[in-house]
């Protein structure tokens, strides 16, 4: 199974469900603006505050990880969607072909090895972040900024398959939160004193072989509105 082509047409279906379809063009069905470089500049910054960067402020800490990775794969359905937007838009093919020219960039070989921990001090992680950052900006090929994620989610600790993992975790959860009234405003994201994120994450965890459905349906019976 080409694991990019599938998260590639499951972000298509989630952005046609949420924004309406001929979001490539840079509206919502309601009208509202797309704009998916503030989307993934904005998650590259929240990504950051996840390291203790700050010499002012809790010097001692470590970065939290797990958390990193969820913002990874937040950055990844922009990254994504950016993606599917330029294909579209600039004809430079179809969802399959740019799946493929992302199955053959430079550094795709390192995202299908085990994990390993990253050899950089966390200033130097912060960098690679930074790097997708200028990529994003700089207007450089779909594909660069493709391959600039790519360096971010394996220093993060995660390979393709832990990627997709968490992204189909995510987007499940995205799927969640867009039935229960997150566009609303009326969603509840705190449950128990934690994140809907977590508990996300806690059911993949125990469940290692649950099924979308399974999870949506461990969603909605965790969620505190049900």
């Amino acid at each position: 199974m080409d694991k990019i082509l599938q998260m590639l047409l499951l972000q298509q279906e989630l952005n046609d469900a949420t924004n309406g379809e001929g979001w490539e063009k840079g509206t919502t069905k309601n009208g509202k603006l797309i704009d998916w470089k503030r989307c993934t500049y904005l998650e590259c910054a929240e990504l950051i505050e996840s390291y203790p960067w700050k010499h002012w402020k809790n010097i001692d800490a470590q970065p939290d990880y797990a958390n990193i990775q969820i913002e990874a794969v937040d950055i990844w359905h922009f990254i994504m969607s950016q993606g599917l937007e330029d294909y579209k838009m600039k004809n430079l093919g179809s969802i399959e072909s740019l799946a493929a020219n992302i199955n053959v960039l430079p550094n795709f070989q390192t995202f299908l090895a085990d994990i390993t921990p990253t050899t950089k001090d966390y200033y130097g992680q912060i960098e690679v972040v930074e790097n997708l950052m200028k990529t994003l900006f700089c207007e450089e090929p779909t594909e660069k900024l493709m391959e600039a994620f790519i360096d971010v989610a394996v220093q993060s600790g995660l390979n393709l398959d832990a990627l997709y993992k968490l992204y189909i975790g995510k987007n499940i959860l995205n799927q969640f939160r867009q039935d229960h009234g997150y566009k609303e405003g009326s969603y509840i994201k705190i449950w128990n004193g934690e994140e809907d994120n977590v508990m996300m994450q806690r059911v993949l965890e125990e469940h290692e072989d649950v099924t979308p459905d399974g999870l949506y349906k461990a969603l909605k019976e965790a969620y505190p509105n049900s």
